[in-house]
C-alpha cells in the first residue's frame, strides 16, 4: 500500500493532513450521532407520567411541578414535538425558574395552537444553607437579607415582551419561601467569592398572582405614583434602582399599557393607557 501511495504523496505533500482531517470529521460525525441517540434514549426513559422529576430538573423545578399538579393532569407530556411540564385539559403549563429567553422559541411554537401558562417562582423568603466540600454535610443556616418582590418578574419579561400581547398566553407568579445550598468549591460566581449554588429547594408557596390581562401588569405601579410619572418617580415609590424601573416601563410600553407623553429634563414622562376588554387580554 505504501508503494502505491508514494507517487501521490510526493506530488501532494498535504494529502496525509487532508486524509487525517477527513478521518477526524468522520469520527466526530459518528460521535455526535451516537451522542444524540444516547440523549434521545435517556430522555425517553426519564419521562414518565407518574414521576415528578427527571435528570435535567432542579429540585426547585421538580417541587413546584409536584405542588402545581392536580388529579387528571398529564406530566411531561409531548405536545407538538415538545415535552410540556403539565397538560391540564387544553392548557399547557410550563414552569421556568429563570431565563425566559431560553424558553421563548418553545413558547412561540406552542402558542400557535394552544393556551399556555408560564409559571415563575420569586423567593420572598430565602434561607442559605452552607455545605462542607470535604464532608458533604451542612454546617450552618441563615436567612438572606434579599427579599424577592413582584417587580422581579420584569427582569425576565424584558426577554419576551412580544409574547405578552398574545391572547392565549398567561403568567403566574409564585411568591415562595425556599432554601438555597451553598458550597465553597471555588467554582461559583465572583460575587459570592467562588461559592457555588448547589441546589434550591422549595419550602412553601406563600402567594400566587396570575397575569391574564395586559392591565394586570399595572398592579406593580404604586397608587401614589404621579401622573405623568418618570422612571425616577417609579424608582423612589417602589424603593428599587432606576435600572429596575426602566425594565418595568420598557415592558409596559411594549405591550401598550403605558405611553411616553413627553420629557422632563432628561427624564421620559409616562402615563397609563386605557384599554378595552380585547386590548387588555394578556
Amino acid at each position: 500500500m505504501e508503494l502505491v501511495l508514494r507517487p501521490f504523496l510526493a506530488a501532494n505533500p498535504l494529502l496525509p493532513h487532508i486524509l487525517y482531517s477527513i478521518g477526524l470529521m468522520e469520527g466526530l460525525g459518528i460521535f455526535l450521532s451516537r451522542r444524540a441517540e444516547t440523549i434521545r434514549r435517556m430522555s425517553r426513559s426519564s419521562v414518565s407520567n407518574n414521576s415528578f422529576s427527571s435528570m435535567r430538573e432542579s429540585s426547585l423545578h421538580s417541587a413546584i411541578k409536584k405542588w402545581y399538579f392536580l388529579d387528571g393532569d398529564k406530566l411531561e407530556d409531548r405536545v407538538d414535538g415538545f415535552i410540556v411540564d403539565i397538560v391540564r385539559g387544553d392548557l399547557l403549563i410550563e414552569i421556568q425558574v429563570a431565563n425566559f429567553s431560553a424558553i421563548k422559541p418553545k413558547l412561540l411554537r406552542l402558542l400557535d395552537n394552544h393556551k399556555v401558562r408560564l409559571v415563575y417562582p420569586i423567593p420572598r423568603v430565602k434561607w442559605i444553607v452552607y455545605k462542607s466540600m470535604a464532608t458533604g454535610e451542612t454546617y450552618g443556616r441563615r436567612r438572606s437579607q434579599r427579599k424577592g418582590r413582584l417587580t422581579d418578574i420584569f427582569n425576565e419579561l424584558v426577554g419576551i415582551p412580544d409574547l405578552l400581547s398574545k391572547s392565549n398566553f398567561s403568567i403566574e407568579v409564585l411568591m415562595i419561601e425556599m432554601e438555597e445550598t451553598w458550597c465553597n468549591d471555588g467554582r461559583g460566581s465572583w460575587s459570592r467569592r467562588g461559592v457555588s449554588i448547589e441546589d434550591r429547594r422549595l419550602l412553601r408557596v406563600l402567594e400566587r398572582i396570575v397575569f391574564e390581562q395586559k392591565t394586570d401588569l399595572l398592579k406593580v405601579l404604586p397608587e401614589d405614583l404621579p401622573r405623568p410619572f418618570t422612571n425616577r418617580d417609579l424608582s423612589e415609590r417602589l424603593g428599587i434602582p432606576v435600572s429596575q424601573s426602566r425594565k418595568i416601563t420598557y415592558v409596559l410600553r411594549k405591550i401598550g399599557a403605558i405611553a411616553c407623553v413627553g420629557r422632563e429634563g432628561n427624564q421620559m414622562l409616562f402615563t397609563c393607557i386605557r384599554l378595552d376588554a380585547n386590548q387588555g387580554k394578556l
